[in-house]
């Protein structure tokens, strides 16, 4: 079963439990992005070893309730943004663990989700062709 399938928090307060965790870690800025009253990502600031950069981390509600049907569990789509955002807080826990422990950088940890000034992700960029490595 997928993680956080029977979740009773609602989004906004894990939203609450995230900002208290990217704060923790050093976050300078932490924004909040909406569609029609549900949470539909989270934006922050930081640090970097290159400077002060920023992150948008999108929760995928689609995506959850997707895969809660294909494993038989009923949900309406509050639930599935509920679950979406405690599976999130659950990475974004141990991404901070992994840093913690001397595993990897902040900025090596979240680099898919860096932004550059047209707030385009870096994954984004890479899957729309935008950004190419060398083959």
């Amino acid at each position: 079963m997928l993680k956080n399938y029977t979740t009773k928090i609602p989004a906004l307060q894990t939203v609450g439990e995230i900002q208290a965790i990217l704060a923790a870690h050093g976050a300078k800025k932490i924004l909040i992005d909406f569609d029609n009253g549900h949470v539909a990502g989270i934006n922050f600031f930081i640090d970097t070893s290159l400077g002060m950069r920023a992150f948008s981390l999108p929760a995928r509600v689609d995506g959850v309730a997707a895969a809660l049907a294909k494993q038989g569990v009923k949900c309406d789509p509050q639930h599935a943004e509920n679950v979406a955002w405690r599976i999130l807080k659950d990475w974004i826990a141990a991404q901070m663990a992994f840093l913690e422990s001397e595993q990897a950088a902040l900025d090596e940890i979240f680099l898919p989700y860096m932004i550059n000034q047209d707030g385009a992700t870096l994954y984004e960029l890479f899957n729309n062709g935008r950004l190419a490595l060398p083959t």
